[in-house]
C-alpha cells in the first residue's frame, strides 16, 4: 500500500495539475536570470497548471499541501515559507508602506541577488536568502564582511527613472525588462571612495627620494613662519620656534578659557605680516558663530586687517574648495567637532566624522603646504573630545589652561613633532585680548600689604617648566583641630601627605592634631619634586607661627629619611633667583660645591643643608 501511494504521488507531480497557492504571489523577479535558466514569465499560465506535493498522510483533496513547486528555482518550496512571505508583505502594507524614495544614480554599482529557496528550509525560513517589500530589501547578506540590511531602489537602464518598488515595466518610458536593482549600501561605499576630488593632486608620479635631496636648498633658519612681537614670541616658543608650513595644529581647552581669542589673534598676526613681512590672506572658518559675531569680537580686540577672511560653514568639502581659491597663508577651523564630510556615516561630532574631517584637513595641509589650526572641545576629564586617534593624526597638540576667576592663561604643548613639549606660554586676558607676560615670575608672587613684610606659612619655590625658570609661592595653613586632612590645591595630595609624614617623623613636629591646607598661588600646577623643600618650609612656618623672610628661596627634593636631594639644572635655578634680587637660597648640601663657581655678584648667599632639621634651624632659629 505504501508503494502504491508513493507511485501515485509521483504520477501527480508528472501530470503538473493546476496550481492554487502561487496564483496571487509575485515570486518571479526579473533579476534571477544570472543564476537560473532564462524564463519568460508570460509563458507560464498559472491558471492551467498546479504544482504541489503531498506527504503519505495527505489526501488527494487536501487544500493545504506542505510543499509547492517553484518554477523559478525548480525546487519544492515549503508552504510555511510562502505564508511567512505573505504575512510580512501584508504587515508592511498595513504600516503604510515605508518605502524608500531616495534617488539612485544609474552609474552606481549594481547588485543582483536571487531568491533561492531550498526544500530543506525550516519553518523559520533559514534557507531563504531574502524577499522584497515596499522598496525595503530585507536580504540578510554580506556587505564588506558584515551582515546587514540593505535598502535598494530600482533604476531604468533606458531613461534613468528610479522607483522604490519593482515593476514589470518602466512607468516613465514603458519599456519592459529595463528595471535594474541598485543597493544603497554599495552606492555609499563607492561614493565615499570617490570623494576627495577637492584635494589638490600632483601630476607627477611621487617616488621615494633621498634624504639629501629632500633637504637640499632648504634653509632651516627661514623654514618656519615667524610670529613677531611679544605675543608672537610667546606663542612661537610653545610651537618650537615658529609655525611650520603644512602643519596641523590642534588647540584644546575648557569652555571660555580663550581658545577662539588666541586663534583670532594668531590669524590677524599671520595676515598682517607672516613669513615675508607682507600681508597675505588667512581664512577663519567657524561652525559655531556667524560672521557678524566673529566680526564683533575682532572689533573689540581692535583687529582691522583686510587680509583676514571670515566664513561660517560646517561642510569640509565646501570649506576647502573656497579656501583653495584664495591660496591662504593659513586656515583656521573652529571647531572640528562641528564639521562634517559627505559620504561618511554619523552626525557632526561623531567618531567617524571627526576622524575623517581631520584626515581631510591633514591631506589638504600636506598637499598645499598651508598650516591649519583646529580648535577642539574637551571632555569633563579635560581631554580632547572625540576619538583618541585625533591627537595622533595632528602634528601639534596645544592645551590652554587657566582658572575661571583668574586673568592668567597658560599655553602648554603636549605633542609637538617640530619641537619640545616642555615649553609654557604665559598670557593675561584683557579687554583687547591676550597679552603676553614679560616676567612670569612676578605674577606668581603675591603682593605684600599694610605694614608687614612677611607672613607665616609662605615659601618661595623655584621650578622649571620647559626652558624657563619660574618662582612660585607656596602657602600653608595649619589649624589646631583634628577634624582630618585639609585641602591641597595646585599639587599632588599624596605628595603633600608624604611630606607631612616626613616632618612628623624626621623633624619631630607634632602635626597629627592639626588640619593642614596647602595652596599654590595663581593656579599653577606644581608637578616636579623641586618644590618639596618649599612645601615643607611653608608647613613648618605656619605650624611654628614664624614667618619666613621674603628674600629666601628654596630648591630641593626631600627623601623619606628627611635628607635633601639635588634636582636637575640647579645652576639655572640659582641664577634666576639671583637676578630677581633674593639674598639667600636654601639648596641641598651636595650641590653647594658645584654652585660655588657661579658668578652671583656676591649679593646672594647659597646655604647648603643636609636634611630637614638643618633647614628648620637655619631658617627659623634666628627669627
Amino acid at each position: 500500500m505504501k508503494s502504491l501511494r508513493n507511485l501515485y504521488r509521483h504520477r501527480q507531480l508528472l501530470n503538473l495539475p493546476e496550481p492554487k497557492l502561487l496564483s496571487n504571489h509575485p515570486i518571479i523577479s526579473s533579476n534571477h536570470s544570472h543564476s537560473l535558466p532564462p524564463l519568460d514569465p508570460t509563458s507560464i499560465d498559472f491558471s492551467q497548471k498546479r504544482f504541489f506535493s503531498k506527504s503519505s498522510d495527505e489526501s488527494d483533496d487536501d487544500p493545504n499541501p506542505k510543499y509547492v513547486f517553484d518554477p523559478v528555482t525548480q525546487t519544492l518550496v515549503p508552504r510555511t515559507i510562502i505564508k511567512s512571505f505573505n504575512q510580512k508583505i501584508d504587515d508592511n502594507d498595513n504600516d503604510g508602506g515605508g518605502g524608500n524614495d531616495s534617488k539612485c544614480s544609474s552609474s552606481d554599482s549594481v547588485v543582483n541577488e536571487s531568491v533561492a529557496v531550498s526544500p530543506k528550509s525550516d519553518t523559520q525560513g533559514v534557507g531563504i536568502s531574502g524577499f522584497r517589500s515596499k522598496g525595503q530589501d530585507f536580504v540578510s547578506r554580506k556587505t564588506n564582511g558584515k551582515t546587514g540590511k540593505a535598502k535598494v531602489c530600482w533604476v531604468c537602464s533606458n531613461c534613468g527613472n528610479s522607483t522604490s518598488q519593482w515593476w514589470g515595466k518602466c512607468q516613465s518610458c514603458d519599456e519592459v525588462g529595463t528595471m535594474t536593482r541598485i543597493s544603497q549600501i554599495d552606492v555609499a561605499v563607492e561614493d565615499s571612495n570617490m570623494r576627495k576630488s577637492w584635494v589638490p593632486r600632483k601630476c607627477d608620479e611621487v617616488l621615494p627620494q633621498r634624504l639629501t635631496d629632500v633637504n637640499k636648498g632648504i634653509n632651516q633658519m627661514n623654514w618656519r613662519i615667524p610670529l613677531s612681537g611679544l605675543f608672537g614670541a610667546e606663542v612661537g616658543r610653545v610651537l618650537g620656534g615658529g609655525l611650520v608650513p603644512g602643519s596641523l595644529v590642534l588647540v584644546g581647552g575648557d569652555p571660555g578659557v580663550g581658545k577662539s581669542t588666541l586663534i583670532l589673534q594668531i590669524a590677524a598676526m599671520l595676515a598682517e605680516e607672516g613669513d615675508f613681512g607682507q600681508p597675505a590672506p588667512v581664512v577663519y572658518v567657524s561652525g559655531e558663530e556667524s560672521v557678524e559675531q566673529i566680526g564683533n569680537r575682532a572689533d573689540r580686540m581692535r583687529i582691522a586687517t583686510k587680509e583676514l577672511f571670515l566664513y561660517s560653514g560646517t561642510d569640509i568639502e565646501d570649506i576647502l574648495q573656497k579656501a583653495h581659491l584664495l591660496s591662504p597663508r593659513a586656515l583656521i577651523v573652529d571647531s572640528i567637532q562641528t564639521m562634517y564630510l559627505d559620504g561618511v556615516t554619523g552626525s557632526a561630532g561623531g567618531i567617524m566624522q571627526v576622524k575623517e574631517c581631520t584626515s581631510a584637513l591633514l591631506r589638504y595641509a600636506k598637499s598645499t603646504n598651508v598650516p591649519v589650526f583646529l580648535i577642539g572641545h574637551v571632555t569633563k576629564s579635560g581631554e580632547i573630545a572625540g576619538p583618541r586617534v585625533l591627537e595622533h593624526i595632528v602634528d601639534v597638540v596645544l592645551y590652554m589652561e587657566g582658572e575661571k576667576y583668574s586673568s592668567h592663561r597658560f599655553l602648554r604643548s603636549v605633542k609637538n613633532r617640530f619641537g619640545s613639549t616642555d615649553e609654557l606660554g604665559v598670557f593675561e586676558m584683557s579687554q583687547s585680548g591676550l597679552q603676553a607676560v614679560a616676567n612670569p615670575s612676578e605674577i606668581f608672587l603675591s603682593e605684600q600689604y599694610f605694614d608687614f613684610d612677611v607672613l607665616p606659612g609662605l615659601a618661595i619655590a623655584v621650578v622649571i617648566d620647559g626652558s624657563r625658570t619660574f618662582l612660585i609661592e607656596i602657602q600653608a595653613l595649619c589649624t589646631p583641630s583634628g577634624s582630618g586632612s585639609g585641602t591641597v590645591t595646585g599639587t599632588n595630595q599624596k605628595r603633600v601627605d608624604m611630606i607631612i609624614g616626613i616632618i612628623m617623623k624626621q623633624a619631630g613636629l607634632k602635626l597629627q592634631d592639626s588640619t593642614i591646607y596647602v595652596n599654590v598661588v595663581s593656579g599653577v600646577k606644581l608637578t616636579e619634586t623641586s618644590g618639596d623643600l618649599a612645601i615643607a618650609a611653608a608647613i613648618c612656618s605656619s605650624f611654628l607661627e614664624v614667618p619666613i623672610p621674603n628674600d629666601v628661596a628654596f630648591i630641593g627634593e626631600i627623601g623619606l629619611g628627611g635628607e635633601l636631594r639635588v634636582v636637575s639644572r640647579m645652576e639655572k635655578r640659582v641664577d634666576a633667583v639671583s637676578k630677581l634680587g633674593y639674598r639667600r637660597c636654601i639648596v641641598p648640601k651636595s650641590a653647594e660645591k658645584s654652585l660655588a663657581s657661579l658668578d652671583l655678584g656676591g649679593e646672594m648667599e647659597i646655604l647648603g643643608c643636609k636634611n630637614l632639621k638643618e633647614v628648620i634651624n637655619a631658617v627659623f632659629q634666628n627669627n
